[in-house]
């Protein structure tokens, strides 16, 4: 049998006296992103990690000083890394209706060179990936976007954003779930809610999952 290599150069960085972030990558990519789930699970099984978050394309873990050291716990997170990456298994898909009268719709249609009906086309064509769930609860981080929708965020972001509304910024689409600052274009808005703060987990996104947006009405 072949040994197994990685496919990725790890990178693991100390922080603090109770925790590693492993780096698998930065680029934003649905197998990295497999990856980094993958070794968060695996290393989510050791008695001696507390929690192992997977992220982008690395995995922030929290270890017990008293069962392992940094040392220790690198050495067996490189040994996982280096085994093949596993097959994927789709996750849950979610459609999610949009009514795509965002403010900020006219302003990316005139920025990328497009009509606002193609952006809405473009937002609607691919099958996103979950690659995070975080900065307020319930928000994901969608990607990739279509390389015609690729935009750096506002210049000046607003203090307030609506929940519900869907938004673009770099490579990612995302939906606010709740009223926040926010700095992202804002194209649409949708009625689904995804803080559920009486389910476990409270997010309706999970790392991994797919979502498909849709014209509301469709």
């Amino acid at each position: 049998m072949p040994p197994q290599r990685s496919a990725v150069k790890l990178r693991v960085h100390p922080l603090g006296d109770t925790a590693l972030l492993a780096e698998l990558g930065t680029r934003l990519d649905t197998a990295l992103n497999t990856r980094a789930i993958a070794l968060a699970s695996a290393l989510q099984k050791r008695r001696d990690v507390r929690r192992a978050v997977a992220g982008h394309g690395a995995v922030t873990v929290q270890f017990d000083p008293e069962q392992i050291t940094h040392e220790a716990l690198e050495a067996a997170i490189r040994r996982l890394a280096r085994k093949r990456a596993p097959v994927e298994e789709p996750g849950r898909l979610h459609r999610i209706p949009v009514v795509y009268d965002g403010p900020d719709l006219d302003d990316v249609a005139e920025r990328t060179g497009l009509t606002p009906q193609r952006v809405i086309e473009l937002h609607g064509r691919p099958i996103y990936r979950v690659f995070l769930v975080g900065f307020v609860p319930g928000w994901a981080y969608l990607g990739p976007l279509p390389d015609e929708l690729v935009l750096p965020r506002r210049a000046t972001p607003r203090t307030q954003v609506p929940p519900g509304s869907v938004a673009i910024a770099g490579p990612e689409t995302g939906i606010y779930p709740l009223p926040s600052p926010g700095g992202w274009h804002l194209i649409g808005r949708t009625s689904v809610r995804l803080f559920l703060p009486d389910s476990d987990p409270p997010s309706l996104f999970r790392t991994g999952d797919r979502v498909k947006f849709f014209p509301a009405g469709e």
